[in-house]
């Protein structure tokens, strides 16, 4: 079954029973493959969404959360070094990386909502989201990564070389 697709094979109210399901804690869950799919869906949603954003403001004016000063400086003192630009999966998933974002991300489990939300965040700042791209992540990771890149100029040229993209309704 297709990505796309989805919401029309299972319609609006499965989709709604299946959102009220993803609220629940993760421990509940086994590796069920429908629930991996619903939680993919939501991720593609929020980065086509997002992504839509970058496209017609300035990535300089958005407000990602309530906190964004505070994680953003939170951020650059952890990861000084980190070029955001371009980020590369083993700087964010390896052995070690992995130890320093978890107790990155546990600082803001009761501050940031859905702090561990899986997200899409795209490794080259300068390309749109694509499979080869792409990246799931804790959205409190994306969104240290992205407000950096947004406050640092990173998203910037997302307006002059990407236009917003009607977004497909789901129903």
């Amino acid at each position: 079954m297709a990505v796309e697709n989805f919401g029309k094979d299972i319609g609006a109210d499965g989709l709604l029973a299946a959102a009220s399901v993803l609220e629940r804690p993760a421990e509940e869950f086994v590796n069920d493959g429908m629930i991996e799919e619903l939680w993919a869906i939501k991720a593609f949603e929020h980065a086509e969404i997002y992504f839509n954003l970058l496209s017609s403001v300035d990535p300089k004016v958005l407000r990602l959360t309530k906190m964004d000063d505070q994680l953003y400086k939170h951020f650059r003192e952890t990861f000084p070094e980190l070029n955001v630009a371009s980020v590369t999966e083993d700087e964010l998933k390896s052995t070690d990386a992995k130890e320093v974002w978890r107790a990155f991300c546990e600082i803001y489990k009761e501050t940031v909502e859905d702090y561990n939300y899986a997200t899409l965040i795209r490794l080259n700042s300068a390309k749109e989201y694509c499979e080869s791209n792409s990246m799931i992540v804790p959205r409190v990771q994306f969104l240290a990564i992205e407000l950096a890149r947004n406050k640092e100029g990173h998203n910037d040229l997302i307006r002059t070389n990407f236009k917003p993209k009607k977004l497909q309704t789901r129903s």
